[in-house]
């Protein structure tokens, strides 16, 4: 019961986090969502750091992993909201938004995802 809490309690601070960020940083005149761009880029630089902790040497708990990975880069970051609004950019015939976006998330994410690890070593 305790991990289910410690997930619920990163995953709603996760959540309101991106909602911030994407409140302040969304802008439909501007064509590409950066706000949700922000907080997968960061939530992947995160993970990267967290679980990059979590293997060397064991210098974070389970529960530390199941709050910050699970929890928080969980509700952090935002794949349904990605894939919506990839939908929205294709829909309305913006292709350069919608390709800079897709490849620019994915690379970019990847990318934060390794330099996180190496950090953490």
């Amino acid at each position: 019961m305790k991990q289910l809490f410690l997930v619920f309690i990163g995953g709603g601070t996760g959540s309101i986090a991106r909602y911030l960020i994407s409140k302040y940083l969304n802008n439909a005149s501007n064509g590409i969502p950066y706000g949700t761009f922000t907080a997968n880029v960061l939530g992947s630089l995160f993970i990267g750091i967290i679980l990059g902790l979590a293997l060397r040497n064991n210098s974070l708990s389970q529960n530390t992993v199941l709050l910050l990975a699970t929890g928080f880069c969980g509700g952090f970051t935002t794949f349904s909201t990605f894939a919506y609004e990839n939908h929205v950019l294709l829909k309305s015939g913006d292709l350069i938004p919608f390709f800079l976006y897709t490849l620019g998330s994915i690379l970019i994410g990847f990318l934060f995802v390794f330099l996180g690890v190496f950090l953490a070593k």
